[in-house]
């Protein structure tokens, strides 16, 4: 048995017992809250409420230009809440956890949990087309319906869910404590960080946490569905393997070189043609005698060399214009002046 730290890299002989976690009475009233506090967010911005204008000040205030030091740094740690790195960060862990694991659980779960923040966060981007700070207009307006897509964060909400993901799959408690400080963290400073570069709103980055949270939050929702998935891309890896062999199986190929099978012999009539041979059909003319074959082991008829009777001599027929093989010929006169 290995003992050292990369026998954790080898492929577990069989899948591990996952508990699966449920949308238990905690959970719920966690996704209640939250989503309570989604909604205060969207009518606090939509009334222009002390928030919107807590937005502008904030915005005026333009942190970037109070500590300049920190833009080379946070321009780098923004990409942290982008959709395609962390995408590939993350699909690229859990794709090595599914083989090692023999499940396909963790990569469909990530896949649940983007479609998931796809369809709420970019649905209410679309709806109500709000502003950033550096395209405003009208200084205290909450610069809704104005065709722009940043209310929620985006980023927000994307560090959220991509990092939370691996706290939801965790398979000890202790990992999932480790991990949600973690995702939490990240997530609060990519938040930060887009208010602080002036991109959104702060407003924009409140509800981009909450919009993140509820994805995580309404996962267990999406557990049967998520294992009845993997079934059917089991079942049908498994159906595709059968066929594949049952192919292998039935087209045998004929190697280079060797033994072709043996043709049926037949005469016209279907039976054997006289003298323990076996007529050829197909391959001779009509009226034409068939050629003659050995017929297999077990039967050697002998073949007779000229028929009882016949003279001794040459076979060939005589041909009375021509002269006799060794009798010399007259010359022919020769033409011509």
């Amino acid at each position: 048995m290995r003992t050292d730290i990369f026998a954790r890299l080898d492929r577990e002989p069989e899948p591990p017992k996952i508990e699966i976690p449920r949308m238990s009475r905690h959970r719920v009233a966690l996704f209640g809250g939250t989503l309570a506090f989604y909604l205060v967010i969207v009518h606090l911005v939509l009334i222009s409420s002390w928030l919107v204008a807590l937005d502008w000040k904030v915005m005026l205030f333009r942190p970037y230009q109070q500590w300049p030091s920190l833009h080379a740094f946070l321009d780098y740690y923004v990409v942290l809440g982008q959709r395609g790195p962390t995408a590939v960060m993350i699909a690229s862990w859990l794709g090595w956890r599914s083989w090692r694991q023999h499940t396909l659980r963790p990569l469909l779960t990530l896949g649940a949990a983007l479609l998931l923040l796809n369809a709420s966060v970019g649905g209410v981007k679309h709806v109500l087309g709000r502003l950033g700070p550096h395209y405003a207009t009208q200084i205290g307006s909450a610069e809704l319906f104005a065709g722009g897509d940043i209310f929620p964060s985006g980023h927000t909400a994307n560090a959220v869910v991509t990092w939370g993901i691996l706290a939801y799959l965790a398979t000890t408690p202790r990992a999932r404590r480790y991990l949600s400080a973690i995702s939490a963290t990240v997530s609060l400073g990519v938040g930060l960080t887009t208010v602080y570069i002036g991109t959104h709103w702060l407003s924009d980055v409140l509800l981009g946490w909450a919009a993140g949270l509820l994805v995580l939050l309404a996962l267990p929702w999406t557990e049967p569905l998520i294992t009845r998935t993997e079934q059917l891309i089991l079942a049908g890896r498994e159906r595709w393997r059968q066929r594949g062999s049952r192919r292998a199986s039935i087209s045998v190929p004929v190697a280079t070189g060797g033994h072709r099978p043996a043709l049926p012999f037949a005469g016209a009539s279907g039976g054997a043609a006289p003298g323990g041979t076996e007529a050829v059909p197909g391959l001779m003319p009509a009226g034409a005698p068939a050629r003659t074959r050995p017929a297999p082991h077990g039967a050697h008829p002998l073949r007779a060399e000229r028929s009882p009777g016949a003279p001794a001599g040459s076979r060939r027929p005589s041909h009375p214009d021509r002269p006799p093989r060794g009798a010399t010929t007259p010359a022919r006169p020769m033409s011509g002046g």
